[in-house]
């Protein structure tokens, strides 16, 4: 992919980002002719739209309300819960962990052999917490994270030991950062964000369009600071790039949010609902 070529994202990830940008603290719900204009300026068709509509409705994303002879779509309580999550991610956490207590989160597991598919589940739910392997069946994150909270739906507490310590020589921070988690990927994904958000304008698709541009900004930003482990900047390489990509996605952020408020509200579709 070249720098300016625009990643992929799901269509769920980019709904997601709409009703966090433009629902979340309105409430309400928008009717689904206005999530297909909205998806569309980013290349998702009317298909694939209602596709995820529905599919989001089955999870519990979001309900349904009728109004006449139209749809719209609201957010539920999981739904309301999940988006203030990134939102604390994006704004309050940050990309940049610089108030790191030396703790660290361990987590220990043995499952049976034939448990490949509770296996993918419970590292899949460690990975997105921060965590990564220090070796098989030995997890690490930096910070105290809430393990309970995290695989709390999975059954598999009876397999798990969680622990909050800090190493000792002759295990170094940085030697465990570098064995657990893939810092050359990380960069490599903050550098490839400069590299297409800095020529924006001229560059990326939907550059003439705020609702487009804001859309993909905060999902790509979103999946960045997702896959990003949080870790200790003090023992990170040199010239890390999160904090430069960071202080980018909150300019251009700043710069797309007037316009795309302003053609959101004349091109949504919204209903108060109790």
């Amino acid at each position: 992919m070249s720098d300016a070529e625009q990643p992929a994202h799901r269509p769920q990830s980019l709904m997601l980002t709409f009703f966090a940008v433009h629902m979340l603290k309105r409430g309400g719900a928008v009717s689904s002719g206005s999530v297909i204009n909205v998806l569309g300026r980013v290349g998702v068709g009317e298909d694939a739209v209602r596709t995820t509509l529905a599919r989001m409705v089955t999870r519990g994303l979001l309900e349904r309300h009728r109004r006449g002879r139209k749809t719209y779509f609201g957010l539920t309580p999981r739904a309301i819960g999940v988006l203030q999550d990134g939102h604390h991610r994006v704004w309050r956490v940050g990309a940049v962990n610089r108030a790191w207590d030396g703790t660290w989160t361990v987590v220990g597991f043995s499952l049976p052999e034939a448990w490949a598919s509770e296996r993918h589940d419970l590292r899949s739910r460690l990975v997105w917490g921060g965590f990564g392997p220090v070796q098989n069946g030995l997890w690490i994150a930096a910070g105290r994270v809430d393990v309970a909270s995290l695989v709390a739906d999975l059954g598999l507490d009876s397999y798990l030991r969680v622990f909050h310590g800090q190493s000792a020589k002759p295990t170094e921070a940085v030697a465990l950062i570098e064995a657990a988690f893939d810092l050359p990927g990380i960069a490599e994904r903050y550098q490839a964000f400069r590299a297409r958000w800095e020529r924006a304008d001229a560059l990326l698709p939907g550059a003439d369009d705020p609702l487009a541009r804001q859309l993909l900004l905060h999902t790509e930003w979103l999946n960045l600071v997702r896959q990003d482990p949080h870790l200790p900047a003090e023992h990170l390489p040199a010239h890390w790039p999160a904090a430069r990509a960071e202080e980018l996605f909150y300019a251009l952020a700043g710069r797309f949010d007037e316009p795309a408020a302003r053609l959101a509200t004349e091109v949504l579709d919204r209903i108060d609902v109790g």
